[in-house]
C-alpha cells in the first residue's frame, strides 16, 4: 500500500511540474530557459481589424429621442414609432434595439437606411400594471456608441 501512494504522489508531483511555464524556471547555469523555442514569437503579426467609423450617431437626426403616452388604459398596449434620417454621406443600419425591460418590445428598421432616408424604432409597452412609468431603449447602430429612447405615461384603472 505504501509502494503505491508513492507512486501516485511521484506520478502527481511529475504531472504538475511538466505542465508549469519553462520560460521561469532556470536553465542549468541560472539564466533564464531560453533556448526552448517560443512559437508565437515566430509567427508573423496577425493585424487588428479595423475599427469600424463611429460617424454614425452625429448623421442621424430624430424627430424626437422621448415620448409621453399620457394617460393610457391597463392592458392595452400603447406603440410609438421614433423616427430618425440618416443626415449624413454614408448609409447606416441598426445593429442592436434592447428594451430596459420585458415590459416593452421593439421592432426597427432592419435594412440599411441611405443618406436622406429615414427608419424607425417602435417601442410597445404593454401597459400590465398600473401607475405611472418610465422606460427606456437603447438603439445601436453600427460603428456608432448606443443611444438612449425614453418612452413615459401612466397606466390608469379600465
Amino acid at each position: 500500500m505504501q509502494n503505491f501512494l508513492t507512486i501516485v504522489l511521484a506520478a502527481a508531483f511529475l504531472t504538475f511540474t511538466a505542465c508549469s511555464d519553462d520560460s521561469r524556471r532556470p536553465s542549468v547555469n541560472g539564466s533564464a530557459a531560453s533556448a526552448v523555442s517560443n512559437p508565437t514569437a515566430d509567427a508573423p503579426a496577425v493585424p487588428a481589424p479595423p475599427a469600424p467609423p463611429a460617424t454614425a450617431a452625429a448623421t442621424v437626426s430624430w424627430v424626437s429621442d422621448s415620448h409621453d403616452f399620457g394617460q393610457i388604459p391597463k392592458g392595452i398596449p400603447a406603440s410609438h414609432n421614433f423616427e430618425f434620417t440618416n443626415t449624413g454621406t454614408e448609409s447606416i443600419k441598426i445593429a442592436r434595439v434592447k428594451a430596459s425591460c420585458g415590459c416593452t418590445a421593439t421592432d426597427y428598421s432592419k435594412e440599411e437606411i441611405q443618406p436622406g432616408e429615414t427608419g424607425y424604432v417602435q417601442s410597445t409597452f404593454n401597459a400590465a400594471a398600473e401607475g405611472p412609468f418610465k422606460k427606456s431603449v437603447t438603439v445601436t447602430f453600427e460603428g456608432a456608441r448606443p443611444l438612449q429612447l425614453n418612452l413615459q405615461g401612466e397606466v390608469a384603472a379600465n
